[in-house]
C-alpha cells in the first residue's frame, strides 16, 4: 500500500482514537458502529461526541469505571453528560470516593488519577 493510500485509509477509518490525555485507544470496527472503551474520567471536558471518517460516523463510546468495568455506552456523549451522568456520578462516588466526580464534567479536566489519600 502506498503512503497516499494509507493516509486516505487513516482518514476514512482510523485505527486509533486519541483521548484528551493523548492516549491512543484502538477502534473496533466489528459492530454496527465503530467502538472504543475509555475510562469515564478521561473524557471529562469533551463536549463534542467523538466521530470518525469523512462522514463523521459517531463512535460507540463505552465509558468505564476506575476498575475498567463498563458504566455506560453512548452514541451521544453531550447527551450523557446532560442526563445520565448525574445518576452515574452518584453511584460511582460511593464506589470510588478517591476519584474525581465533578458536578459539571464538561468543565472538568480529564484525568486518570485518583485523589491523594486524606483529601
Amino acid at each position: 500500500m502506498s503512503w497516499d493510500q494509507q493516509t486516505t485509509l487513516d482518514r476514512l477509518a482510523p485505527a486509533r482514537f486519541t483521548t484528551p490525555l493523548g492516549r491512543e485507544i484502538a477502534i473496533d470496527y466489528d459492530g454496527e458502529y465503530p467502538a472504543i472503551n475509555v475510562r469515564l474520567q478521561e473524557m471529562f471536558g469533551v463536549t463534542d461526541h467523538p466521530c470518525v471518517g469523512i462522514s463523521r460516523l459517531p463512535l460507540r463510546v463505552t465509558l468505564l469505571s476506575p476498575a475498567q468495568r463498563p458504566v455506560q455506552t453512548t452514541l451521544d456523549l453531550p447527551g450523557f453528560w446532560a442526563t445520565s451522568y448525574a445518576e452515574v456520578r452518584k453511584d460511582m462516588r460511593g464506589q470510588y470516593p478517591r476519584h474525581p466526580w465533578p458536578e459539571d464534567p464538561t468543565e472538568a479536566e480529564p484525568t486518570l488519577r485518583a485523589k491523594p489519600r486524606g483529601t
